[in-house]
């Protein structure tokens, strides 16, 4: 005589599930943290003024009372990569992030033109010495880290800010040298303006405007230019053997050429492997920009 067995979708359900809790596989605990009780890490949504217009901007601050060196990490255009990754891996370290929106830029308050963005970094610099015992910062150890637009930003604020010893830029764009190129070729003038055209993140742009400050700003906003004003700083400039924006060979090369010609630079050089944004090689980015930093502290 057979036997014969009945299931049900209840118990083919249970069958299922004691399946698939058997199968599924255990997931290491993070470490038992410890941190400050008192001044634990933490995350400080913020806004500050530049030239009258509010900037909106958000701090990592590191564990313990400090005061921590920090970095005011500088994003790009119009801001896509943020290297807020970056920003975590540096707070664990030991160092306090500001992160911020220039003027025009991502609903911070004003109109947005590159000699807004310089004049920017300066007034979040001046915040970060003004809020010093607040934000747990030091003053006297502020570095400027940029990406792209960013990295620009943060070479042109360096060089106006004696007191700013350590300044990286990540694949930095040299808009200078950008007006050599558009001037030379209309078709990149072109295609850069109709770019800028379709940034409606950043107020009171244009590409007309973008293209007549560039043009008007060639030796102003050529970073190869700023070598004798960043003398006795600390400099780390990282390229993409990928990058088609800010390649190594038009650009990061001649800049570490005219870096590597003033001797009084101490300059860090590097090339990694990566497109604009360091896509596939994020560690690798981030494990040398901290490197770097360590020796700023």
């Amino acid at each position: 005589m057979k036997t014969m067995i009945r299931i049900t979708a209840a118990s083919l359900s249970g069958l299922i599930l004691v399946a698939a809790c058997a199968s599924a596989p255990t997931l290491a605990a993070d470490p038992a943290p410890a941190f400050d009780a008192d001044f634990p890490p933490s995350l400080v949504e913020l806004n500050f003024e530049s030239h009258g217009d509010r900037l909106n901007g958000h701090a990592y601050l590191a564990n313990g009372p400090g005061p921590h060196p920090t970095v005011v990490l500088l994003h790009g255009f119009p801001g896509n990569e943020r290297n807020l990754d970056l920003a975590q891996d540096l707070r664990s370290d030991g160092f306090n992030v500001l992160f911020f929106h220039y003027r025009g830029a991502w609903g911070s308050a004003g109109t947005y033109t590159l000699t807004h963005v310089i004049e920017d970094v300066a007034a979040a610099t001046d915040y970060l010495r003004a809020n010093a015992e607040t934000l747990r910062t030091d003053p006297e150890k502020l570095i400027l880290v940029g990406h792209s637009m960013g990295g620009f930003a943060a070479l042109e604020a360096a060089a106006r800010d004696e007191t700013i010893a350590c300044v990286a830029g990540i694949a930095p764009a040299n808009m200078g040298g950008s007006a050599e190129v558009f001037a030379a070729n209309p078709e990149a003038a072109a295609g850069f303006a109709a770019y800028a055209d379709t940034m409606q993140m950043l107020s009171g742009l244009t590409g007309e405007n973008a293209i007549a400050e560039i043009e008007a700003n060639r030796e102003a906003f050529d970073t190869r230019l700023l070598a004798p004003k960043l003398v006795e700083k600390s400099v780390l400039i990282i390229g993409g053997d990928k990058d088609t924006s800010v390649t190594v060979e038009r650009v990061i090369d001649p800049l570490v050429a005219a870096y590597e010609a003033e001797p009084g630079i101490d300059l860090t050089a590097k090339v990694l492997s990566g497109d604009h944004s360091f896509s596939w090689s994020r560690q690798e980015l981030i494990d040398e920009v901290i490197e770097w930093a360590e020796d700023c502290r």
